[in-house]
Order: structure tokens, then sequence, then C-alpha cells
């Protein structure tokens, strides 16, 4: 199963649109979203997703009221203060993660496959363990200049980082 991976949309509309067009042609499975989405506006965007969404809740995520409303309308749906899944068969953790030194701890018990945050809008993929921890980085690209999604290929335990290009 293909996964996408991606972390702080922070309303950069173009950015979404890219993430969505890139996702959607490599046929992801399902996309995972590690917080600060920011407006329920963008859902308009996400809409077009062809897989599953799920997502977390970052610490920029106000209106969380009407980000669950206008994200369940497109068949999303948002979890809180984190996500634990199963998915073909690999255990999967997807939080926003502003404690990094507790995903680390989380991480070396070996309790999950796969864990996913944001956050910093640092890009990396980190083996603890028998655990893949992916930051997919910014999506919006406004710290780095680098918007950036993941890709993780549960077959073979694998992840890798994809700048969006224009």
């Amino acid at each position: 199963m293909l996964i996408g991976l991606i972390s702080d949309t922070h309303d950069h509309l173009t950015m979404i649109e890219r993430a969505v067009a890139f996702f959607n042609d490599k046929k992801v499975s399902i996309v995972l979203h590690a917080g600060d989405v920011i407006s329920p506006f963008t859902a308009r965007k996400f809409k077009d997703c062809r897989s599953r969404l799920i997502l977390v809740y970052g610490n920029n995520d106000g209106d969380r009221g009407n980000l669950q409303r206008a994200f369940s309308e497109i068949g999303a749906q948002f979890y809180w203060p984190a996500a634990m899944l199963e998915l073909d068969g690999k255990k999967i953790l997807v939080l926003h993660g502003e404690d990094t030194r507790l995903i680390e701890d989380i991480a070396s018990r070996g309790m999950f496959d796969l864990i996913v945050s944001g956050h910093t809008h640092e890009p990396h993929v980190r083996s603890i363990g028998n655990t893949l921890w992916v930051n997919p980085g910014e999506a919006c690209g406004y710290l780095t200049n680098r918007p950036t999604v993941g890709l993780y290929d549960s077959m073979k335990h694998r992840a890798e980082i994809i700048e969006l290009k224009g």
C-alpha cells in the first residue's frame, strides 16, 4: 500500500492543489495529514483528493469545530491528539509532534511501525529500532522555501520525501 504523508499546509491553497495532484498521480490509498491545516476553507482543495484523508489537529488549528465540519463534508476525518491506525498490517501513529523527545521515546518502544509527525517544518525519515519516523516537512514551503510531502510504501516499509514542483 502506498500512503501519502503531508503536514503543515498552513492555508497555502496552491501547494495543497499540488500535493493533492501528486498523491492522485501516485494513486496513494490514503493520505495522512500531521496537522496545521489552519482554515476550514482549505477543505475545498482537499476535496479533489481521490483517496481517503485522515488528519490530526496541529497547534495552529484553532477553529476545530468548523474544521471538523468542513472536512467531514468531504469524507475526511480529524483526530485529536493523535490517530492510531492499522493499515495494511502496519501500526501507525499520526500526531502533530510538538514534543520530539516524546516521539523518540514512543518510537524506541517499538509499538508502531510508522510514526508520522509535523510541526518542525523540517523533513526527515529516521529509523529508531524497527519504527520508521517520518516528518514530511512543510507542504506550504513558507519557512524553508521547500514545499515537501512524503510517500510511505507499507510493503517495503520505506519512506521518501518529495519536493513539490511548480
